[in-house]
């Protein structure tokens, strides 16, 4: 089955409450009616009466039913979520007036009602950078337990010739992660991929090296969060280093590395930096004609989503459905 088919029916099966802070753009209130309409998710627009009555004029939504709509400043959970968040950032020197100047911010109060779960997930990011989105989700919903690092996955699907189903990471976030990191961005990368596609994950750990074909510190960095992957989740099937071909083309795979279960093998991609994650997620979707779905944040407690600003109102609602998915697992 097509992986946004599944993901699509699986939201479904038991719609999340999602809110979607972003009340202000013509695309938040397109995919709010979608999400409704199609029985995905019960959306949760924020904003101000002003913004979203613009919003909804751009967008030409007319019809509410079925869509929540919160103006943060005046809403029954202002206070609340001000002294909560005062208290969680006190040793920061957060003070309650501060507190309750940020809950005006959509994003701040959409990450809080996440974390109290009043939404079971967050979806923003069109019209907000990505720094901003991850304080605001780090500051309120935390770190999942394990996890050092928030980072993401792309979802990748090949063009229907090939069929395969990748996920790549971190290909978004994490500009220079360290062997701990890189570690945990392959465990979160593993978990994501097999909530989504239910696909049992193969993760190969990549580098311009396979199995100590070069010396250099870079691959030395790969190795040793190789090492720690396999310390911390010894259920995982996880190897590397690996050039990209050994990874994914099985008479490579076999050439370079003989005997390993991952070469030729791998659906789960993890790239040594940024540089490289961004780079290998746009060729291949640009040159191999793949579907990038993303990206996809993980490593927090609650699932609170980035979205590139120059999304459609159809990636909302698909990332939306992966929010509820995902939220729909615990």
């Amino acid at each position: 089955m097509d992986p946004i088919v599944r993901i699509l029916e699986e939201a479904k099966k038991n719609p999340q409450r999602i809110v979607l802070p972003e009340g202000n753009d013509a695309r938040t209130w397109t995919a709010a009616r979608r999400l409704v309409d199609e029985g995905l998710a019960i959306p949760v627009v924020l904003g101000t009466p002003d913004e979203c009555a613009a919003g909804q004029k751009e967008a030409g939504v007319t019809n509410l039913d079925g869509i929540v709509v919160i103006d943060p400043a005046t809403s029954d959970k202002y206070e609340e979520y001000a002294a909560k968040f005062a208290e969680l950032r006190a040793k920061k020197g957060m003070t309650l007036e501060q507190a309750r100047e940020l809950m005006k911010d959509v994003l701040y109060y959409g990450a809080m009602m996440v974390r109290e779960g009043d939404a079971n997930g967050g979806v923003t990011g069109a019209a907000h950078a990505t720094g901003d989105v991850m304080r605001a989700a780090f500051q309120c919903i935390g770190m999942a337990k394990g996890m050092s690092i928030v980072s993401s996955i792309f979802l990748m699907i090949m063009p229907e010739a090939d069929g395969r189903v990748f996920s790549f990471g971190d290909c978004a976030i994490v500009p220079q992660p360290d062997p701990d990191q890189l570690a945990s961005i392959a465990i979160a990368s593993a978990g994501t991929h097999k909530a989504l596609t239910g696909v049992e994950p193969t993760v190969a750990m990549l580098s311009f090296s396979t199995k100590g074909s070069a010396k250099h510190d870079d691959p030395d960095k790969v190795i040793a969060a190789t090492n720690l992957v396999k310390e911390r989740a010894p259920e995982l099937l996880v190897d590397g280093e690996f050039q990209l071909d050994a990874a994914i083309v099985e008479k490579v795979g076999q050439k370079k590395a003989p005997g390993s279960p991952v070469a030729g093998k791998a659906n789960v991609l993890v790239f040594p930096d940024l540089d490289a994650g961004n780079i290998g997620y746009k060729l291949t979707q640009r040159l191999a004609n793949a579907q990038a779905i993303g990206p996809i944040v993980q490593g927090l407690a609650k699932p609170f989503y980035d979205l590139s600003r120059g999304c459609s109102s159809d990636d909302i609602v698909k990332v939306s459905a992966i929010c509820a998915v995902v939220a729909q697992q615990g």
